[in-house]
């Protein structure tokens, strides 16, 4: 689905809904949240955005845990969904999404490869992430990634 379209009618869902939305981006840096942004209107539901892209930022203001950035790396489910939480908090906004990986060419580790990304997603209920691999260039990872955090919104909006 062409990007400006899916943040359309995502638009159109949070607005039906009475719904705010906020990002936090690592590996995207903000692509997320320049889709989000391309819709005239969309000051109406998005509060705002923080590009965590260094660890330090991730645990100082975001406010994830240092013990889960050691026990399971920067590129993690659980460092998505704290992303997510503290993006949540920080930015007052109902849902917000979130997303760290490995965009490449350099980066990768033994278990964790060029094109991995991890997207976290919450609201007042739930907590949640995915895993994702990709296997493009540095600019077609970080628009795959922020394509599918796009595709999952629409879908919890739908499902929600």
């Amino acid at each position: 689905m062409e990007l400006n379209k899916l943040s359309q009618e995502i638009g159109e869902l949070l607005k039906q809904k009475g719904l705010t939305l906020g990002t936090v981006e690592s590996a995207t840096g903000g692509l997320i949240s320049h889709y989000i942004t391309n819709i005239p209107g969309s000051s109406d539901y998005f509060k705002g955005a923080v590009t965590a892209y260094s660890n330090e930022i991730k645990v100082k203001v975001i406010g994830i845990s240092a013990g889960t950035l050691e026990k399971h790396g920067a590129v993690s489910g659980e460092i998505a969904e704290e992303m997510a939480s503290g993006g949540r908090r920080l930015l007052g906004v109902d849902i917000c999404i979130a997303d760290t990986g490995i965009a490449g060419p350099g980066g990768a580790t033994g278990d964790k490869p060029v094109g991995l990304f991890y997207l976290g997603l919450t609201d007042s209920n739930e907590v949640l992430s995915q895993r994702h691999r990709f296997s493009g260039d540095r600019e077609q990872n970080k628009e795959s990634a922020a394509e599918a955090a796009l595709m999952w919104l629409r879908e919890y909006l739908i499902n929600h």
